[in-house]
């Protein structure tokens, strides 16, 4: 089993998505021996954003010799022989962190991740991947009056769905500016990261 794991907090030891991730691996491991794990921190070693150089290259007109095309290839070999993708989502003003969506800009290429076909836009990733998106916020999004505000979900569904990849789980630990209501959603995101693995 081959895990590939993106993670995007700033907060270290102090993150909550990061201690989902590390309690969901540590559960995966315990059970599976055959379990390869790639680690992308996107927080302490963030990719660059999009150049204008890797443009024609994304858009299939140009196969790219320079440093940010080996780049870009690197990350969708990593995404394509990975079975599992394993999100430490930080919720940054409703959405992802500015360094998931620079990774996710590298990994959309016509004709590599995906084609237009007739009736719209096809995947190519190879079928029977899934994503886990541990995702924590100080506020309430999952429902109610603020669940219009998560943008960051929705695109994570779309973007990982335009590649060829729909099924994404999520697993939220809501409320965590809240004393009281944060500790005990997290000790439920917890125990839901050990029952995903």
């Amino acid at each position: 089993m081959q895990v590939l794991v993106l993670q995007t907090s700033l907060r270290g030891a102090d993150s909550a998505s990061r201690a989902l991730v590390d309690t969901y691996l540590n559960t995966l491991q315990a059970h599976h021996r055959d379990v390869t794990i790639t680690v992308r921190d996107l927080a302490s070693q963030p990719i660059p954003h999009l150049p204008a150089a890797l443009i024609p290259v994304q858009l299939g007109l140009s196969e790219g010799a320079d440093e940010s095309a080996a780049l870009a290839e690197e990350l969708i070999v990593e995404l394509e022989r990975a079975d599992i993708v394993v999100i430490g989502v930080a919720f940054y003003n409703f959405m992802i962190s500015s360094s998931l969506k620079a990774w996710s800009d590298y990994v959309v290429r016509v004709r590599r991740t995906f084609v237009y076909g007739a009736e719209g836009p096809i995947g190519l990733l190879p079928a029977g991947k899934k994503v886990i998106a541990f995702m924590a916020s100080g506020g309430v999004y999952s429902a109610g009056p603020a669940a219009a505000m998560d943008l960051a979900i929705p695109y994570l569904r779309t973007i990982f769905g335009f590649i060829g990849i729909t099924d994404v789980e999520v697993v939220r630990a809501e409320a965590q500016a809240d004393p009281t209501a944060g500790p005990v959603a997290l000790d439920r995101a917890l125990e839901a990261a050990r029952l995903f693995a």
